[in-house]
C-alpha cells in the first residue's frame, strides 16, 4: 500500500527538506507523488510551528539556564536577510538552508501575519519540491543504486 510510503516522504520532509524528494525516490513514488507529499510535510512543521511557536518559545525560555546572547552570528545574518528580501527571502531559503522548522521559527520571530507565512512557505514548498525532486530523479544511476 502506498499510505505507509506516503507517510513516509511526510515524515522525511518535516524536518529536513531534501528528506522528502530522497525517500521518495528510494520508495519508487512518482514524482507528483513525492513533490505533493514533500510539500505535505514541510506545511505540516510550518503550520505546527506557526500555531504553536509562541508556546514553544515559553517552554524553551522556562528550562533555559540563562539568556541567549543577543547578536550572535547567526542572528545577524538572519536579521540581514529579512531586511534585504523580507519574508520571500526567509520563504525561498528555507527548503534549501534553514529546514522547514528553522525558516518558520525565523519568519515567527519577525512577527509575519500567520496567513502571509503559510501562503509564501506554501508557494516556496511547491517550488522547491518539484525542482528537487526532478533532479534527483533525473540523476543518472540513481534507480540502480536504489535496486540494490
Amino acid at each position: 500500500m502506498n499510505l505507509a510510503k506516503y507517510v513516509s516522504v511526510i515524515i522525511a520532509s518535516t524536518i529536513k527538506f531534501i528528506g522528502g524528494p530522497l525517500t521518495g525516490a528510494t520508495l519508487g513514488l512518482s514524482w507528483i507523488e513525492t513533490s505533493l507529499c514533500t510539500v505535505a510535510g514541510m506545511m505540516l512543521s510550518v503550520a505546527a510551528i506557526t500555531y504553536a511557536g509562541s508556546a514553544i518559545q515559553a517552554l524553551v525560555d522556562r528550562y533555559r539556564k540563562q539568556r541567549p546572547k543577543r547578536f550572535t552570528r547567526r542572528t545577524r545574518m538572519a536579521i540581514r536577510v529579512w531586511k534585504r528580501f523580507g519574508l520571500m527571502g526567509i520563504a525561498f531559503l528555507t527548503p534549501l538552508i534553514l529546514t522547514p522548522i528553522g525558516g518558520t521559527a525565523l519568519a515567527v520571530s519577525f512577527r509575519v501575519s500567520r496567513g502571509q507565512l503559510l501562503l509564501y512557505m506554501l508557494i516556496s514548498g511547491f517550488l522547491w519540491a518539484v525542482v528537487q525532486t526532478l533532479a534527483i530523479y533525473q540523476i543518472p544511476g540513481l534507480k540502480g543504486l536504489i535496486a540494490r
